[in-house]
């Protein structure tokens, strides 16, 4: 096997010697590339954004911009990395180097104070720059919509540049404004920008890696089968996709592993299919690449995606992380819950599906196996028209939940037929809201039902005192989500 490399800037060096949980943000400073900052340590703050060249959605190959304090070093073995240093255009013999448009624009606009967190804004500029359906408002007064669900107004400017793209991204100096107007004044790139250029060839392939340094390992199989086979032979093993949860247990809690295995490539896991009674989503495809190929076919995951943490977690973040790691206050359980999904696991002997709504034990614990692996989110079709994703947090964006509420209901003519409701924040795990299911189902949607219901909701689960919220507050949040659905729904329907 091939010792483990990357590709810097255009530089191919070797991995070798950084232990296996060493991250990418560590590498890069240990090479002299500073311009890479360590703020949070946990992807929260973005002053360590880089790109990488992924799979792309629209062309061949996407520049995405990920956390590298997150991202252990060996997960990028083979791939390319491009760092704030590498976007400026090298001058001729001993002449400046010419600034990315997306640098000049920052600085020009007064877009940096103390200098900090700026070559995180520029990666994640750079990133948004490069996307490939970006394009420009033929009228300025059309940067009042998104066209991505993400909100309204200044969020989307007159060059199509979505500043959801800078939300995992802080600044504590300078302000944000002058940031919004440099990100707002980038144009589109040039036929010669070989970044740009870069796009239209293939990604790098997925490498098999066996990295190991001092009796610890970090193993990429190549397929699902030989995946499973050392999950079975190595009962030890961490399993890791984009790592956004795993990186956190590395640099904030000391945490190390043995083995580390690494499933975020496999061919096996990255696919999307879209059936007659269902719709199949791999577990190792981005949140980000399954909203663009979906591109709102799933009113409820649109509704979800734009709360998920911050784009750059959900560069890198997964469906199969966010359900294998069990927590309850994860964002994506309570929409699968209320989209009825399964999950398919699979182990050396196998598959099964299991529904959603069995699959959680306790915890951070579920059914799952030693040795299996979540291959699969399984959405049924067809899809109950009246959907709503409420989450209830301190920040608008980029923040974790206090109690997060999903609704998928079918109301025909003025009859609640079925109701689905998924909760997290408010029990040991995501949970059914059965009781408030049925009391809403054959009943007529109108407001002594909905009020009715909304108390029933507000005695779901067993809500806890902690310090993002009290018991008291999540139970009456339950039950005014519930209200704000009926409002949202009578004020469609008058509209």
């Amino acid at each position: 096997m091939v010792a483990a490399r990357i590709t810097v800037n255009g530089k191919e060096t070797p991995i070798s010697p950084a232990a296996p949980h060493t991250t990418v943000l560590d590498f890069l400073r240990e090479r002299g590339l500073t311009g890479t900052k360590e703020g949070c340590a946990e992807g929260e703050c973005g002053a360590c954004s880089v790109l990488v060249a992924r799979p792309g959605v629209n062309k061949p190959t996407d520049w995405v911009a990920v956390n590298a304090c997150l991202v252990p070093v060996a997960a990028l073995d083979g791939q390319e990395v491009i760092t704030s240093e590498g976007l400026a255009t090298a001058g001729e013999s001993g002449t400046p180097a010419a600034l990315h448009p997306v640098q000049e624009e920052m600085a020009v606009r007064g877009g940096s104070q103390c200098g900090y967190c700026t070559p995180g804004f520029i990666c994640s500029m750079a990133s948004e720059y490069y996307r490939p359906d970006r394009c420009a408002h033929p009228d300025p007064a059309d940067a009042t919509t998104t066209g991505t669900g993400t909100g309204t107004g200044t969020e989307h400017g007159p060059n199509g540049f979505d500043l959801h793209a800078l939300s995992g991204n802080l600044c504590r100096c300078t302000g944000y404004r002058p940031i919004r107007d440099a990100a707002f004044a980038v144009g589109m790139p040039t036929e010669d920008d070989p970044l740009a250029q870069r796009r239209e060839q293939s990604p790098p392939e997925p490498v098999p890696t066996a990295y190991t340094r001092d009796e610890s390992a970090f193993l990429r199989p190549s397929t699902l089968a030989d995946a499973l086979q050392l999950l079975r032979e190595r009962t030890d093993a961490v399993v890791v996709a984009g790592s956004t949860d795993w990186g956190v247990e590395v640099n904030i809690r000391s945490r190390r592993a043995n083995c580390v295995v690494a499933v975020d490539r496999l061919p096996e896991l990255r696919e999307i299919r879209v059936e007659s009674d269902r719709i199949e989503i791999g577990a190792a495809q981005t949140l980000t690449e399954i909203e663009r190929r979906l591109d709102g076919s799933v009113p409820l995951l649109a509704e979800l995606f734009p709360q998920f943490a911050s784009r750059l977690i959900r560069n890198s973040a997964t469906l199969g992380g966010n359900l294998g790691t069990g927590s309850p206050i994860g964002d994506s359980p309570p929409v699968l819950l209320a989209l009825e999904a399964s999950v398919v696991l699979a182990d050396a002997d196998g598959e099964r599906e299991v529904p959603l709504s069995d699959y959680f034990t306790g915890y951070r614990q579920s059914v799952r196996r030693p040795g299996e692996l979540i291959r699969a989110v399984r959405i049924p079709l067809p899809l109950s028209p009246v959907a709503a994703f409420h989450k209830i947090a301190k920040r608008r964006f980029d923040d974790i939940s206090s109690v997060a509420v999903a609704f998928a209901l079918e109301i025909e003519d003025g009859i609640v037929r079925k109701a689905r409701i998924g909760l997290g924040g408010v029990a040991a795990t995501p949970i059914r809201a059965l009781a408030t299911e049925a009391a809403l189902e054959g009943k007529p949607w109108a407001a002594q039902t909905v009020e009715a219901a909304s108390q029933v909701l507000q005695a779901q689960g067993t809500p806890m005192d902690d310090h993002r919220a009290s018991a008291g507050y999540r139970s009456a949040m339950l039950g005014q989500s519930l209200l704000k659905l009926y409002a949202q729904t009578t004020e469609a329907v008058s509209s």
